[in-house]
């Protein structure tokens, strides 16, 4: 069976699995694109990308470039006689010049079900709206945004209990499946692609930190998917007495509330073994999981023992 010589361009823990999975395949990678160390931490220490770290573990060809505008990327990219480009999860636009380099064009794993979700945040969004089904794609690139025809795409049900960390390391295993079905199949001239719809497009910008402030008037169910979209990162927050605090985990109360019991949202209303009832503008969120300002996680029960207070406000 044919082998290819695989480019793979990638940056966060999403692409390291399909890396590792091509790399444990016939098919061989000839270098890597990621993008440059960044300052992370309270020291801001420049820290390198989790794709960097696992092609060094590799000995691999590594280029780091600020931008694939320039001509020493695409000069970079044919030394490696690369048949195809891989990019997952790389977060910086592939110029048309790159795209067409190798003889096999360039591929990308995204994760969603295109064309909905196109851009940066679709496991985040998928949440967010409450969707019953997400999944990945494999799709051949073009310089528009995620919106080149599909290759192959898979589906996945959601259960409406999913955090997007969770998420993250499913469609991350699923997307490189898919990545090593479709070289497989490109190896050996089986794969034909299919024009996106132009119905149904919709589009997930990046995660702005402020769309993670809950708002108690919405609903318990939109703050639930909130808490779920957010955790492990930028977590769901509200306020306490003018203090922040960060929602890990809750779930949506069910059972209506017990007559002439109505209540403000953002109302600590009752305690449950592990968890704290707290009145939305429609519905009640019973929090399992809360965290102060540089402590540990704790569940909200054993919070509210020492600093909640019944009939206390959040936000």
């Amino acid at each position: 069976m044919t082998a290819l010589r695989v480019a793979f361009a990638g940056t966060p823990e999403f692409a390291c699995a399909s890396l590792e999975a091509v790399l444990a395949s016939r098919h061989a990678v000839v270098g890597v694109f990621t993008r440059p160390d960044r300052p992370r931490g309270r020291g801001r220490h420049l820290t390198p990308s989790p794709v960097k770290s696992a092609a060094l573990a590799a000995h691999l060809p590594l280029s780091q470039p600020a931008t694939l505008r320039e001509g020493a990327a695409l000069a970079e990219l044919r030394s490696w006689r690369a048949d195809v480009l891989v990019v997952v999860a790389y977060g910086l636009r592939v110029p048309q010049t790159l795209l067409d380099a190798p003889r096999l064009g360039c591929v990308n794993v995204h994760a969603s079900l295109l064309p909905r979700w196109r851009g940066a945040a679709p496991i985040q969004r998928a949440l967010l709206a409450g969707d019953g089904v997400t999944g990945v794609t494999l799709m051949r690139m073009e310089a528009a945004l995620d919106a080149g025809p599909i290759l192959l795409q898979w589906s996945l049900g959601l259960r409406g209990t999913e955090t997007s960390g969770h998420l993250h390391q499913v469609l991350a295993r699923l997307g490189a499946q898919i990545l090593l079905e479709g070289l497989d199949a490109l190896a050996e001239g089986g794969l034909r692609a299919t024009p996106q719809s132009k119905e149904g497009v919709s589009y997930a910008p990046k995660i702005a930190k402020s769309e993670a402030l809950i708002d108690w008037r919405r609903s318990a169910i939109e703050i639930d998917r909130q808490v779920r979209a957010f955790n492990p990162k930028p977590v769901a927050e509200t306020r306490m007495a003018e203090s922040p605090l960060r929602i890990l985990a809750a779930r949506v109360q069910e059972g209506a509330a017990a007559p002439g019991s109505a209540a403000l949202p953002g109302t600590l209303i009752t305690g449950l073994d592990e968890a704290v009832v707290v009145q939305c503008g429609e519905g009640r969120l019973a929090l399992t999981q809360v965290q102060l300002p540089g402590g540990r996680v704790i569940s909200a029960r054993e919070f509210a023992g020492s600093r909640m207070r019944l009939g206390e406000r959040l936000g």
